[in-house]
């Protein structure tokens, strides 16, 4: 069996530095994580959307449909963070990704039932308390990522070896802009040791979004998002008649609360669930323009293995 050794695999018994991000409504099951981790990656249950008996169900789900590790996205600032804590330490899932709030508030708890937690910076003040806590890996979020990219948009080339430099004793996962091998090879070229790949897992077969949803991202072009809610909480979405509203309302001027009502008048849910592309947020990173085709979870980890593979050969070597 083929193994590509990092940091990361070594740290979370993995066979591939891959992650499939923890995506609202996509990976709000058991179906995705389940095919990546079956595959030799990490799958990621996104809890963030997730009521507590509909979460608790697929944890069951996740532990009896595989024995290689898994993990679960917990934005910390959903409502009701503690209780879904709670239900999580109960299940001890092999690993935690956290983002949106401080580590200390869930580490030790963690650590205790034996889950290796990683947490989400977009920045390197963000990656140094992170650190400094004793997480046991960074996952570095870039301005090309869809969802929530940092506030500053400094990109994922430029973000990662920032934080790689700052925090070298830490292994650090690159997420944003990346959809394939090629991208793979570049983000462990800059010392990450795994990256995280979220809108090129929208387009598989598992995901449980929405076919026009998966339409639009296959449509897309790299020039094809925007980035909206700026002081409410920045998101990267495609282009459609929501973000044009957001953006009119920015370039104006508008006041925040007519900002802040027409931004959350739009929901990842009506788009990711619903199928409305038009009016929903449907959010999906640049790398969108880079993929083509739903494919099976199993498949796409294979693919980027192989593209991994023959980049890494393609490169020219000193003489």
């Amino acid at each position: 069996m083929t193994r590509l050794r990092t940091p990361i695999t070594d740290l979370l018994g993995i066979d591939y530095p891959i992650l499939q991000a923890g995506m609202s409504w996509a990976s709000s099951c058991s179906a995705l994580p389940l095919a990546v981790s079956n595959a030799g990656g990490l799958g990621v249950v996104a809890a963030g959307p997730m009521r507590l008996p509909d979460l608790a169900r697929t944890l069951e789900e996740m532990a009896a449909g595989t024995t290689r590790p898994w993990a679960v996205n917990l934005p910390l600032y959903r409502a009701g963070a503690d209780d879904v804590i709670d239900l999580l330490l109960q299940h001890r899932p092999p690993v935690l990704i956290a983002s949106q709030g401080g580590p200390r508030r869930y580490l030790d708890r963690f650590h205790q039932a034996g889950t290796r937690c990683l947490h989400v910076v977009a920045g390197v003040s963000h990656a140094l308390k992170a650190a400094a806590a004793g997480v046991d890996a960074l996952v570095v979020v870039g301005a090309e990522a869809g969802g929530h990219p940092p506030p500053g948009m400094v990109t994922t080339q430029v973000l990662v070896r920032a934080v790689v430099t700052a925090v070298p004793d830490v292994p650090v996962i690159a997420s944003g802009g990346v959809a394939d091998g090629a991208g793979l090879a570049a983000m462990l070229s800059l010392g990450a040791g795994a990256a995280q790949f979220g809108t090129r897992f929208l387009a598989s077969t598992e995901a449980t979004v929405h076919p026009a949803y998966q339409a639009a991202v296959l449509a897309a072009g790299v020039g094809d998002t925007r980035t909206v809610g700026h002081g409410l909480g920045v998101i990267r979405a495609l282009a459609n008649d929501f973000t044009a509203r957001m953006q009119d309302l920015e370039t104006s001027g508008a006041e925040e609360e007519l900002r802040r009502k027409t931004f959350q008048a739009s929901s990842l849910k009506d788009a990711a669930l619903g199928g409305d592309v038009h009016s929903g947020k449907v959010e999906a990173g640049q790398s969108a323009g880079l993929v083509t085709e739903v494919l099976p979870a199993a498949e796409i980890v294979a693919r980027i293995v192989a593209e991994y593979s023959e980049t890494v050969t393609r490169l020219p070597h000193l003489h």
